[in-house]
């Protein structure tokens, strides 16, 4: 089994990487391409979701999982564009991909509003 995990850095996004360790190999992505232990891991961004499709065809996971986010809710006034990108387009991107290839996805949200 190959999981892929997007939004390593972030505090929903760390769960995954340690609990699915023990289901086969899990790959972990973040925007700068380090994990906050300051390992190396792949990188993916949200801020250019055409990206994401070659990544995951690179890597052919057998279940992703998005805990990937534009968190900054304030900051996401200032910058419906990029919010927009990262919380709706980056994630439909990686949905269209892992539904055209039969791929399980688990997504998650907020319930915060943007």
């Amino acid at each position: 089994m190959i999981v892929l995990a997007f939004g390593g850095n972030g505090q929903v996004g760390q769960e995954p990487l340690r609990a699915l360790q023990p289901l086969g190999n899990v790959i972990a992505t973040t925007r700068s391409g380090a994990l906050p232990d300051g390992s190396p891991c792949e990188v993916a961004d949200f801020g250019q979701p055409d990206s994401l499709p070659a990544l995951l065809d690179r890597l052919q996971p057998t279940v992703v999982v998005n805990a990937a986010a534009y968190t900054a809710v304030d900051r996401a006034e200032q910058e419906p564009e990029a919010a927009q990108r990262a919380n709706a387009e980056a994630p439909g991107v990686i949905a269209r991909w892992c539904a055209a290839h039969r791929v399980p996805m688990v997504h998650y949200s907020t319930d915060y509003v943007f």
